[in-house]
């Protein structure tokens, strides 16, 4: 089978797809960013319910789980897609682009509402299968953690599921292939900002002054010597200064310097380590320049660490799904997903489905690249039914074991 092969979705789904993607192409024309998805969860409730499915609102604020009952069976299964677009301005002029300046679906979460809505019709009309669906649509992804907001609000407490499992599209991935691998695939994904205080003078006469911006320079360099020389050649880290700000006139040597910047590590240890060595480096490079230094390190999304029994199972299921040769081994990235925090708590596995190259988009596209986070990005709706047929087979098999 070719990867751009769709055929492996089943019959009703591909039947029914063209409906869900005039829904995805709705939501997308009407982004909303984190925690503001009220007409977005409205229309999925709507949906679901329409198609006889029990609802739960308000986990996460904007968050809701549907739930389908099959055959009375004792295990259970969640399945989950994020619903949040991002402050972006789209370049795209087709139709459903979106009408709202500085909103965007950049990143495909109205094609992975989309995917799991078409799962959730096929099950509620078919019901066979012994046990329980959740189906978990996110606020908040995008910023905020709306994850770990759903979790506080008690997710797993009100649906018990045995396990959570999640999918995102990838652009660059042929349409018709699947990507999975067990352990690390997203990183964890914090920030640092970092306050050099001196002494501000006349740039003319900087004797009589203490100048923060060498200071910031020598300790910006320092920081790569940390992955260099501190964190395991076989471990992985990520160090980027991407923001320093100082001063307001040429003739005048400021006051203080701000360094901000982000860090990804695919474990808690190295973190830990590059937070530790940070700190040092920044209070003593300061207190050698006879500086003072405000160090703060915020920790945002863990790192992704998929569970090696459940991304094995899905495995499985992308091959019977598309053939083995259009699974692929997912390559972690350095970007961070907050599915990590469910896998902290429930074993299941996060992956890939494959968006194309980008000629799936319609024309008044912009001519930027159909990358995440890209204005001129667009979800590819051919594969919607093939999502949608992944997400019947996943929960056909994990209900069927004993």
């Amino acid at each position: 089978m070719s990867a751009d092969t769709l055929n492996p979705s089943l019959p009703e789904l591909l039947a029914l797809s063209p409906g869900i993607a005039a829904l995805r192409r709705d939501i997308h024309a009407h982004p909303e960013l984190s925690f503001e998805e009220i007409r977005t969860a409205d229309l999925v409730a709507q949906q679901l319910a329409s198609w006889g499915i029990e609802v739960h609102r308000g986990l996460g604020k904007t968050g809701l789980v549907g739930v389908i009952q099959g055959r009375p069976g004792a295990r259970s299964i969640g399945l989950r897609a994020d619903m949040d677009a991002l402050p972006i301005t789209e370049h795209n002029r087709f139709a459903h682009a979106s009408k709202h300046a500085g909103k965007m679906h950049a990143c495909g979460h109205d094609g992975h509402t989309a995917m799991l809505l078409a799962a959730a019709q096929y099950l509620a009309a078919h019901r066979d299968f012994a046990g329980t669906v959740y189906l978990v649509f996110q606020p908040a992804e995008e910023a905020g953690g709306g994850a770990a907001t759903m979790m506080a609000d008690g997710l797993f407490t009100r649906f018990p599921m045995d396990a959570i499992f999640g999918m995102h599209n990838w652009p660059g991935m042929a349409a018709g292939q699947f990507a999975i691998k067990p352990g690390p695939c997203f990183a964890s994904s914090n920030e640092f900002q970092i306050t050099i205080r001196g002494k501000g003078c006349h740039a003319a006469m900087p004797h009589l002054g203490i100048d923060p911006v060498p200071v910031a320079c020598q300790m910006v360099q320092a920081f790569q010597t940390i992955v260099s020389r501190n964190v395991r050649p076989i471990d992985t880290g990520v160090i980027s200064t991407t923001m320093i700000q100082a001063g307001e006139a040429t003739n005048v040597i400021p006051d203080y310097v701000t360094v901000q910047g982000t860090v990804r590590t695919f474990t808690t240890e190295v973190l830990d380590l590059i937070e530790e060595r940070m700190r040092a480096v920044a209070q003593h490079t300061c207190a050698a320049y006879g500086a003072s230094c405000e160090f703060v390190f915020q920790r945002n999304y863990p790192p992704t660490v998929n569970h090696h029994d459940e991304s094995e199972f899905v495995r499985k299921v992308m091959v019977e799904v598309v053939g083995a040769d259009n699974v692929l081994v997912f390559e972690p990235t350095m970007g961070a997903e907050d599915f990590s925090y469910y896998l902290q708590e429930k074993p299941g596995a996060y992956f890939l489905i494959g968006n194309g190259d980008g000629t799936h988009r319609e024309g008044g596209h912009g001519l930027g690249p159909c990358m995440l986070h890209n204005p001129s990005y667009d979800f590819n709706d051919q594969l919607i039914p093939l999502g949608a047929t992944l997400w019947v087979k996943l929960v056909q098999r994990w209900l069927a074991q004993a």
